[in-house]
Order: C-alpha cells, then sequence, then structure tokens
C-alpha cells in the first residue's frame, strides 16, 4: 500500500491525509482573514494536534521533504513516465507555499482537484481518493500545516513531456477516471469496517500503488487492489484481492495489524516502498485505525486479476538447470536464516515456504532483495529489525536468477523460473 506514487503525475500542492478522526468546531468559531480560528487556544491545540496525526498518517512528509531537507519544503524529484515533477512546498510560506491558501482552497483541492486558482492538479495528487476526504479531517490537516515552519523556498518547475505539461488535457483524463465525492458510509458493515474503508480506499489511497495503471497514467478501475508494477521504481505492488498474492482473508487480524504497524509479523515482513510507508505513517496511527484498516483488507473480495505484465520465460529444460544450481546458492547463502527447509524463523527471518509473496507470477520483488537486501522498518514494535544483506556484488545474474527460482519452485511453492536476462534488467534499476 505504497503512498509515494512514482508513476502518474504529481500534484502542484496539498497533502495527503489518512485517518477519520472527526474534528467538531464549537458554536464559537470566527473568521481571521478567510480563516477559521477554534474559539480557545485550547480548541486550537488539540485541531492542530489531531491535523498533525493525519498528516503522519497520510504520510505527507515522504513526498514533500527531500532527505536532509526542510521539513513539507517540497523538492523532491518524482520520475513518471511522462517526465519528472517535483513535489510543492506546503509549507505555510507567503511567498512559495500555502500561506495565503483559506481552508476553503485547501479542501478545494482535496475535494475536486484544483489549486487555489482553480487550475487543474496533475493527478499524481490523488484527489480521486482525496475527494472522499470529510471537511473536517481537511481543516484539521490544514490547521496543522499552518502552524509549521516557513520556509521561504520555491518549488522546482516540473520538467514534463510535452503535451504532458497542458494542463488543459487533464480536463479528459478527469473526465474518465475521477468522480467526485465524500465517502459515504456502508450501513450493512459495522463502524470499524467503514472507518477501516475510510482509511483504506479514501484517504489511505492504497489503491494508487496496489491497482494497474493504463498507458494513459489512469487506473485500471476493473482491476481494483489487484495489484500491479510501479513503473520507474521497479517494485511490484501485490494483489489485496487473491489469496495468491498479498490477499489477506486468510489471516489473522493480528498478524495484518503487526505487518502495518510493525513491519513485520508471523506471516512475512515489508520491503522495499512499503517498509518506507510504516517507517514515516503507519507505525504511527492508533492501534484503533490499524485494527480498523486490518478489518478492512481481511474483507476485500476477491475480483477480477491486474494485467499481467512482461514476465520474461525460459524454456524447460534451462529452468531445470537454474533449480539445481540454486539449490546450491541457497544452502550456501541463504539457509542459515531462512533454513534448509524454508520455514525460516519468524518474524525476524520470515517464511519461503508458502511464502505468497515469492511466488506470484511477477518474480520483481524476490530478485530485487537478493540483489539490494534491506530491511523492514525501525518501529516501536520492532526498533531492531534485522536486514537482508545485498548479493549484487557477489552473485551473477544467472546466480541470482537460479537462486530465486529454487526459492520459487520449492518445498511446495508454485512459481516458475526466473530469466537471467531480467536479474540483468533489474540490476540497474533504481533503488527508491
Amino acid at each position: 500500500m505504497k503512498r509515494k506514487s512514482l508513476f502518474a503525475l504529481s500534484a502542484v500542492v496539498v497533502v495527503a491525509a489518512a485517518a477519520l478522526v472527526p474534528v467538531l468546531w464549537s458554536g464559537g468559531d470566527n473568521l481571521h482573514n478567510g480563516t477559521a480560528v477554534a474559539a480557545t487556544p485550547a480548541d486550537q491545540a488539540e485541531l492542530i494536534k489531531r491535523g498533525e496525526y493525519l498528516a503522519r498518517a497520510g504520510d505527507c512528509i515522504a513526498c514533500h521533504t527531500v532527505r536532509g531537507g526542510k521539513t513539507f519544503a517540497g523538492g523532491l524529484p518524482m520520475a513518471t513516465p511522462f517526465g519528472t515533477m517535483f513535489t510543492p512546498n506546503i509549507t505555510p510560506d507567503d511567498q512559495y507555499g500555502i500561506g495565503k491558501w483559506t481552508q476553503d482552497d485547501f479542501y478545494r483541492a482535496m475535494h475536486t482537484g484544483r489549486s487555489k486558482d482553480g487550475s487543474l492538479l496533475y493527478p499524481g495528487f490523488p484527489f480521486t481518493s482525496y475527494t472522499k476526504v470529510t471537511r473536517a479531517d481537511s481543516d484539521a490537516i490544514y490547521a496543522y500545516l499552518r502552524s509549521v515552519t516557513p520556509v521561504n523556498v520555491a518549488s522546482r518547475p516540473h520538467e514534463l513531456k510535452f503535451p504532458f505539461n497542458q494542463r488543459n488535457m487533464l480536463i479528459g483524463w478527469r473526465t474518465l477516471f475521477f468522480r467526485e465525492g465524500e465517502y459515504k458510509a456502508d450501513p450493512t458493515k459495522s463502524v470499524e469496517w467503514n472507518r477501516g474503508a475510510y482509511l483504506i480506499e479514501g484517504l489511505g489511497h492504497c489503491g494508487m500503488c496496489h491497482t494497474s495503471i493504463n498507458a494513459m497514467g489512469g487506473p485500471v478501475s476493473s482491476a481494483a487492489f489487484a495489484g500491479g508494477l510501479i513503473p520507474l521504481q521497479n517494485w511490484y505492488a501485490p494483489s489485496l484481492t487473491s489469496n495468491k498474492e498479498a490477499g489477506l482473508g486468510d489471516w489473522d487480524i493480528k498478524d495484518i495489524s503487526d505487518l502495518l504497524k510493525n513491519g513485520v509479523s508471523n506471516r512475512g515482513a515489508v520491503f522495499g516502498p512499503m517498509a518506507e510507508v510504516v517507517h514515516n505513517s503507519l507505525q504511527y496511527m492508533s492501534d484503533e485505525d490499524i485494527h480498523a484498516m486490518s478489518t478492512y483488507l481481511k474483507t476485500i473480495p476477491q475480483k477480477k486479476e491486474a494485467p499481467e505484465g512482461l514476465q520474461l520465460e525460459t524454456s524447460e529444460k534451462f529452468g531445470g538447470e537454474l533449480l539445481k544450481q540454486g539449490q546450491k546458492i541457497y544452502a550456501d547463502n541463504c539457509a542459515k536464516c531462512h533454513e534448509a527447509n524454508g520455514l525460516g524463523q519468524p518474524p525476524n527471518f520470515p517464511p519461503l515456504a508458502n511464502n505468497q509473496s515469492i511466488q506470484m507470477p511477477s518474480a520483481v520483488n524476490p530478485i530485487r532483495m537478493v540483489l539490494n537486501g534491506g530491511y523492514p522498518p525501525s518501529t516501536d514494535g520492532n526498533p531492531k529489525p534485522y536486514g537482508m544483506p545485498p548479493f549484487a556484488q557477489s552473485l551473477s545474474n544467472q546466480e541470482v536468477a537460479a537462486v530465486v527460482t529454487y526459492i520459487r519452485m520449492s518445498w511446495g511453492n508454485h512459481g516458475t523460473p526466473v530469466s537471467p536476462q531480467q536479474v540483468s534488467d533489474l540490476r540497474s534499476a533504481p533503488l527508491d
């Protein structure tokens, strides 16, 4: 459920939200320079606190802060198939940030995908999801952003290819892919389920990574949450609708909650973009919100499978050779942590046997893990995560293909052989 979407065009301004936290205004509220102000300093402090929680839950910092830079000052480059975008400054700076935005301006951007001046925002800012955000939550986030330190830094101009730098083209895109409207609760479901739906489908905008996109950068709605490769980031966001991938229908609520909150559970660990989401965002969410998300995720129904990307195939004979070679490589390099029988030592060293992420049609993620290694996120529930070393320098393309083939086809796993050419293609892929 990666929030950092690099596959579509980025917004000119605004921020993510990600929790259903009601904010009630007292009858004594007033307007000050076009901005609603809480009746008392205590009310305003509480509003800002709620907004900070929402902004943290929405992982706003991930897209609007350059590593080592000023918080929310923007400038993060986001490679897309249409060119490079640079995230905006959303501090309350009057010149370059949102200092002159009213809360009405902010809500309009969240709800309708239009900037302060009425111009259309690019759909890399997921207003197609954020349109479901409540006005109360939008106001709380706005109040928090107004409270942070202003940074007088201009947003870097986007570097888009023609004709994608023509905003008027977005009219057609919006006609095809955008339906405005706040989240409406399903009266047949529990309050907890509805909160989870609000978080996942709306403010959490999980579908931006877990739903395939078409050539126009629009979601394949018939395969919502059915997984897809994140272009240019070269990670595969697995299907949430199929138990063959990351479908959670047969998971315990506790295991789902542990994975979201801590980054590890007895069923597996998160790496890559999802590890960033847990580290920056989900670990700070309340247990109640995490439980609500888990409750909803567990009930996502089986849907149409996502369009399969190109998966390079090997001959049956060569696949058999890779399997045999991979068995020795695994024994020499992997069995110490993941055990000879593939059962691992959870939660520190996840099992590879009967692991859906290992045997999905796409082998992108296990290839990248063998090449680049990595750590689950450091969280309060798992402050010293065990990591996996990289093998890019010690194993050739064929050796990586062999060991990934072995783990995908052993201990009852039903994966397919991996092509050394696919390893070669991913070896040069960006790490972020």
